[in-house]
């Protein structure tokens, strides 16, 4: 009988533990999909390197996000750019990062690692079926936008 109660006891500690964000996490809501992200620590990796990596930057009268505020019209519930932001990130930033400098690398690989781990769990949580069919049936939004540009 002491053993059940202790299964159980245990048990219930590891869901509670799978279910609770780990410290210094947020749980952020995309749409449908809840996301426990450590900001904090993606946030302490980025201040220990941002300015080495500015000092890098060949095109300092360019910003590709130019306002934070431009990323608050964004509607949190559009988890598909939320995914391709991070994608972008993943795919296309981290990837072509490195400097000579060991330090800065485990800190770049360090959010990478962060960046991968809620991409992953934006793709998981994502119905691509229907993302893929009001994608295609907005197709005449995009064309326009080309056609004006």
């Amino acid at each position: 009988m002491k053993r059940s109660h202790l299964f159980l006891c245990l048990f219930s500690m590891l869901s509670w533990l799978n279910w609770a964000p780990a410290a210094g996490s947020k749980i952020f809501h995309f749409g449908p999909c809840r996301i426990s992200v450590s900001v904090t620590e993606i946030r302490s990796g980025f201040t220990a390197i941002k300015a080495n990596i500015q000092a890098r930057d060949p095109i300092k009268t360019l910003s590709i996000l130019s306002h934070p505020q431009s990323l608050h019209k964004v509607k949190v519930d559009r988890c598909c750019i939320i995914l391709h932001l991070f994608n972008f990130y993943v795919d296309k930033v981290f990837k072509h990062c490195k400097t000579e400098d060991s330090y800065i690398n485990r800190k770049i690989s360090s959010i990478a690692n962060s960046f991968l781990s809620v991409k992953r769990k934006l793709g998981q949580c994502l119905n691509v079926t229907s993302a893929a069919i009001k994608s295609l049936g907005e197709l005449d939004i995009l064309l326009d936008w080309m056609e004006k540009s």
